[in-house]
């Protein structure tokens, strides 16, 4: 029953969907879940990527990569971008303390907005550019990459407030083992979407979410939940960018 409470609790976090069960209690039980992370992050590509071949029947591609984006976004309750946007606007300020402060109000600011912003931007160009395959390899393996980001980086980095915040709980909790074996399902999942692109694509997602949370630790004196949501984003982001890229200089 624990490995089926713990992907319960992984679901519940990573979408709106109405999961029935018990999940796993107390402040550390995400991140006791969160070897699931990627398998949740499979089962909403497959969901985009058929979403997007039933709206490729329908509409012209800008406006059925728009509203998968849509779907996308919607689905998953958009807490990874209020993330990101909270990490914007905190980054602004000159010290960590006030860029915590900043970070802990629920108001968006400029950097958050413009940030969104070009992120969304960036993903519909990205997406409407593919080929009908090539786009659908993209949406099936961005959100696996993206959900095992913050497994990665919890390992690699400290968090901000060691003693509170959930963001440290979570990150205390992540186990070696669940990083290890996420590591495997996210090189098998790009390996059978889309062969050696597909590695290439994973390992340009993280390295995006690396880069982020070298950034945000040093300007933080570590990472908050929010640095580990805006991680998703950017590594979902670098996944389709890579996509794109290795479209237009196909390997030999």
């Amino acid at each position: 029953m624990a490995p089926l409470r713990s992907l319960i609790t992984a679901a519940r976090f990573l979408t709106i969907v109405p999961v029935p069960g018990k999940g796993l209690d107390g402040p550390d039980a995400l991140g006791r879940a969160s070897g699931w992370f990627p398998l949740v992050g499979l089962g909403l590509g497959l969901a985009l990527a058929g979403l997007d071949w039933v709206l490729a029947w329908l509409f012209p591609p800008l406006l059925s990569a728009l509203l998968v984006l849509t779907v996308w976004k919607l689905v998953t309750g958009g807490i990874h971008l209020d993330g990101l946007a909270d990490c914007l606007d905190g980054l602004g300020m000159r010290d960590p303390e006030r860029r915590l402060a900043v970070m802990r109000d629920s108001r968006i600011g400029t950097f958050g907005a413009l940030g969104l912003i070009l992120l969304l931007l960036l993903a519909l160009a990205a997406l409407a550019e593919l080929a009908p395959q090539l786009r659908r390899a993209g949406l099936t393996l961005a959100p696996v990459v993206g959900r095992y980001a913050p497994l990665l980086l919890a390992r690699v980095f400290a968090p901000a407030s060691p003693d509170s915040g959930y963001g440290a709980a979570f990150m205390r909790s992540v186990s070696a083992p669940a990083v290890a074996g996420g590591g495997v399902f996210v090189v098998a999942t790009a390996g059978v979407v889309f062969g050696l692109r597909g590695e290439l694509a994973a390992a340009a997602g993280l390295g995006a979410a690396l880069t982020a949370g070298a950034v945000f630790s040093h300007r933080l004196r570590g990472l908050t939940g929010d640095g580990l949501g805006a991680a998703v984003e950017l590594a979902e982001l670098g996944v389709l960018l890579a996509v794109v890229a290795l479209a237009r200089a196909p390997l030999a």
